[in-house]
């Protein structure tokens, strides 16, 4: 006999309306959200220049005599 499963959860928690996350190998990490404005990305063409660039500033900014 084949069972049914009775939908008995209120109207208030529709759920039809979440997002799914994905799950796996394919799944979008967070770098992967990030988008460089046409002008900087004709500089830094790769996320490893962007990358390079960003821990430059960073060293740079700790040198500083007021840095972090």
């Amino acid at each position: 006999m084949k069972k049914t499963l009775e939908d008995n959860l209120r109207p208030e928690y529709d759920l039809t309306q979440l997002k799914r996350v994905a799950s796996g190998p394919e799944r979008r990490t967070k770098s992967e959200n990030i988008e460089l404005a046409p002008d900087v990305a004709e500089v830094f063409p790769t996320s490893e220049a962007v990358n390079e660039a960003l821990r430059f500033l960073i060293r740079i900014g700790r040198a500083a005599p007021n840095g972090p």
